[in-house]
């Protein structure tokens, strides 16, 4: 996502808390996976690449992009298959992450955004990203052209709806739970990724039985940008996390992922909750900052009754702290209520 940015008491204030709902998966992947003994160097299996079926071989040198990449591999214990990571400076540190431990085990390549000389240099045999945010036509890093150098690569499955030649359309966590298990099947981990999927499916679940009958605040995501907002539409995790939660995205008909829009839309809006997404090289109290001081928002009833929830930015991207989010965000909706 970073590569589509511009640069990306009671608590009715600021909230942010730390990744405590995925402890229990955490815990589990520092144990690592069992590979079936079907997945050798030679094993082949065929698994959908957005809307394209691909034969895959085991990866045993994966490079992933960004922490949502990593958080899929290592929750599903693969870190053994994991050679090294990209993560450009929007990403929070890696030791604020469950899977520290998993990232101090494998080789940090590149603050830098993907490129196709910094996964041949690492011998990849396989890559992991999203399209528009990591892969890319304009910096000639693209599945098809990894495809033509023998590298493999898997993108995530809420990237694809735009993807050329070969879209696929699907909910935010819908998409999550397939790359999960897709991955699953590359890798010959199919009975741990059901595992994991299925726990995230039932801390969903438990969010949602508590929202029933809730009046669908009307919520603003502020990514960045001043002279116009970017924001998240529908194609994107924190869409789900809104309104699994109970609440609604101002932008939610937009079909599109991290997109900008004007002010006058989300003056029209007028969002109640403000979502700050949060990230390395512009921290979430600068955006409240502005928001509060610029005469175009600062009269909006979020700003103007200081409620202000932040995202962290690997919450926000697809990977398995989207529920870590979706808890977070549910128990502060929960606490704005009588």
């Amino acid at each position: 996502m970073s590569t589509l940015m511009p640069n990306p008491h009671r608590r009715t204030a600021t909230i942010r808390g730390t990744a405590t709902g995925l402890v229990a998966v955490a815990l589990l992947s520092a144990c690592g996976a069992t590979v079936d003994k079907s997945a050798a160097p030679d094993r082949k299996v065929v698994v959908q690449r957005c809307g394209e079926k691909v034969e895959y071989s085991t990866p045993r040198r994966a490079v992933v992009y960004e922490g949502g990449s990593a958080d899929k591999l290592f929750a599903l214990g693969l870190t053994d298959h994991v050679h090294g990571y990209v993560m450009p400076p929007a990403n929070p540190p890696v030791t604020e992450s469950p899977w520290a431990q998993e990232y101090a085990k494998v080789e940090f390549l590149s603050d830098d955004l993907l490129n196709r000389e910094l996964v041949v240099d690492a011998k990849a045999d396989l890559v992991v990203a999203g399209w528009g945010s990591g892969f890319s036509d304009k910096r000639g890093i693209t599945p098809e052209i990894l495809d033509g150098l023998g590298i493999q690569s898997f993108m995530h499955t809420e990237s694809c709806f735009n993807y050329p030649g070969f879209p696929e359309r699907t909910t935010p966590f819908d998409g999550l739970y397939t790359d999960l298990e897709r991955l699953g099947r590359i890798f010959g981990v199919e009975a741990r990724a059901t595992e994991v999927v299925q726990g995230l499916r039932q801390r969903v679940e438990a969010v949602k039985t508590q929202t029933t009958g809730t009046d669908r605040t009307p919520v603003f995501l502020y990514d960045s940008g001043t002279d116009q907002p970017f924001t998240a539409g529908r194609q994107v995790p924190p869409t789900d996390i809104i309104s699994f939660a109970g609440a609604r995205n101002i932008f939610e008909q937009l079909d599109a992922r991290w997109t900008q829009v004007s002010w006058e839309a989300v003056v029209q809006g007028q969002p109640e909750i403000i979502v700050i997404l949060d990230y390395g090289d512009k921290p979430a109290q600068e955006k409240i900052n502005f928001l509060k001081t610029f005469p175009t928002t600062k009269n909006l009833p979020a700003v103007v009754n200081n409620r202000f929830f932040v995202l962290d930015y690997n919450e926000g991207i697809s990977g398995p702290r989207n529920v870590d989010g979706l808890e977070k965000f549910a128990g502060y909706l929960r606490n704005l209520r009588p």
